[in-house]
């Protein structure tokens, strides 16, 4: 039996946003990194696949977790549409900053009307990113795929302008803000710690030594290369 995606439940949808969140990451979407993504019980994660799976929302593969089925992609990407035209919404018409907008739009996205959503879409003239660089799918669902390079990826001397950061942590991104590593902000590569060590950048607010694992989730397309002195 299939779902259509106006009768999914929150919890389906929060399941399904979750699902494709790790897919586009390139994470295998077990029980145990659906649960902690979900801030749930391995039990109660493997509950709602079985559940998902009869709903034809996702394929449950064998010692590999689960994957969305196209419909199941759908329903995803339907709130993930709500979640970040809000967000963007939140940001450019009343002025909630980059660690406010996710929590927001979790409370809200879910009571959207696709009328609604139409005429936020036009309002903000048919944004394509939300806040944190996210890609908004647009009303045909079509969403841009693969991941920039990332901060870690750069050399020594390389400019890069950041492109999206991680959205699901207020403290972080208020950390992030602080030192002016926000979306279309400019950034330089200074240093590399040799064996995994951090990396210290350049922003309009200083230098900076950030963990490597930070700045492996940061992306940041490569401006153009300075040689090295």
């Amino acid at each position: 039996m299939e779902a259509e995606s106006g009768d999914l439940t929150v919890a389906v949808q929060d399941y399904l946003r979750a699902i494709y969140t790790l897919e586009s990451s390139g994470t295998r979407v077990t029980t145990s990194a659906l649960a902690a993504r979900m801030g749930v019980k391995p039990p109660s994660a493997t509950a709602m696949t079985k559940r998902l799976a009869e709903l034809g929302l996702v394929e449950r593969l064998p010692y590999k977790g689960v994957a969305l089925t196209e419909t199941g992609r759908r329903g995803a990407l339907e709130v993930l549409r709500h979640h970040r035209l809000l967000e963007r919404y939140l940001a450019d018409r009343l002025g909630f900053s980059i660690d406010e907008v996710h929590a927001e739009a979790d409370r809200l996205e879910h009571a959207l009307s696709e009328e609604l959503e139409a005429k936020i879409d036009a309002e903000l003239g048919f944004p394509t990113h939300d806040p944190h660089g996210g890609p908004i799918p647009d009303h045909k669902l079509r969403v841009r795929h693969g991941r920039e390079r990332s901060l870690a990826d750069l050399d020594v001397g390389e400019h890069a302008s950041i492109s999206q950061v991680p959205d699901g942590d207020p403290a972080l991104l208020r950390y992030l803000t602080e030192l002016g590593l926000v979306p279309g902000a400019d950034v330089a590569i200074v240093a590399v710690a040799p064996f995994a060590g951090p990396i210290t950048v350049r922003t309009e607010c200083g230098e900076h030594a950030i963990s490597r694992e930070l700045a492996q989730s940061i992306d940041a397309p490569a401006l153009a290369a300075v040689r090295r002195r």
